[in-house]
């Protein structure tokens, strides 16, 4: 099996694959071969659909069993050279809203947060619409304090993008940077040294929704979705927002329109 989980690491890698999705990838065949005993030579189009429906009945999203689909059917083409024949389709994956906070509840967020590193992180996650991977492996030389920008490196898709440091925060991230070289970490672990973990960001997220009484099923990513909308609510040209999120497709950042309440405010109920 380790044989075919290098040729399939290779393959991503000569792409140009991200380190993050030839893990995932990985961990997906890897899974799926224990299924199948090891034995490739019984793939078939049959047994990829009784593994399909395997990861069903265990109630896997369809998100997760598209994932598994789209590397089942690379290691298939690409690695063992082999064809299921007629096309697996994708499942129909549920068209959720994203969790959106209001203004208020990012205030709430930030007053609850007494640790002044971790409401600086927070407050720089929302104020430059940061995902959690960038604000984690976020680097002194990444700041430019005089243009008051950030520079993103290795994004999502591999991109680098500049984003705009928030001028409300700039005194705290000077604190935080002062003394530091120029690859440190802005935001270092006290415990083990180096950068925090995306986890121990996810944490500090979680803390302070707790702390601000927000029940909200939220996520770090919602800090992202909030900017987004309150850029949206405050009507700034939603093409203008599409750059600054990076997005390749309006469709993409169309979903903020319905998330999004400043149209709903002019109209009145006929109750």
């Amino acid at each position: 099996m380790q044989d075919y989980l290098l040729q399939l690491a290779r393959e991503l890698q000569q792409r140009n694959y991200s380190p993050r999705t030839v893990e995932i990838y990985s961990h997906c065949l890897k899974f799926f071969l224990k299924w199948m005993n090891y034995d490739i030579s019984n793939i078939s189009r049959d047994k990829v659909l009784d593994f399909i429906l395997h990861l069903q009945n265990q109630g896997k999203a369809p998100k997760t069993v598209n994932l598994y689909k789209e590397v089942i059917k690379f290691f298939c083409r690409q690695v063992i050279k082999i064809s299921l024949g007629q096309e697996i389709k994708l499942s129909k994956e549920p068209k959720k809203l994203p969790i959106v906070l209001s203004r208020f509840e990012i205030q709430r967020l930030l007053d609850s947060t007494n640790n002044s590193k971790h409401k600086t992180l927070l407050s720089l996650a929302y104020g430059a619409w940061l995902r959690v991977s960038e604000i984690v492996y976020l680097c002194v030389g990444d700041i430019n304090l005089d243009q008051k920008t950030i520079h993103i490196k290795s994004a999502k898709g591999q991109k680098d993008r500049i984003t705009l440091l928030p001028y409300k925060i700039i005194e705290e991230i000077k604190w935080l940077i002062d003394g530091k070289l120029y690859n440190d970490p802005v935001f270092h672990s006290e415990q083990w040294g180096g950068a925090l973990t995306k986890r121990t960001a996810q944490h500090i997220f979680q803390h302070a929704m707790t702390k601000a009484w927000i029940q909200k099923k939220a996520s770090f990513h919602s800090l992202r979705h909030s900017f987004a909308t309150h850029l949206l609510e405050s009507w700034t040209d939603i093409r203008y927002i599409q750059s600054l999120l990076w997005h390749t497709s309006i469709k993409t950042t169309q979903i903020y329109t319905q998330v999004a309440t400043h149209h709903l405010q002019h109209i009145q109920s006929p109750l």
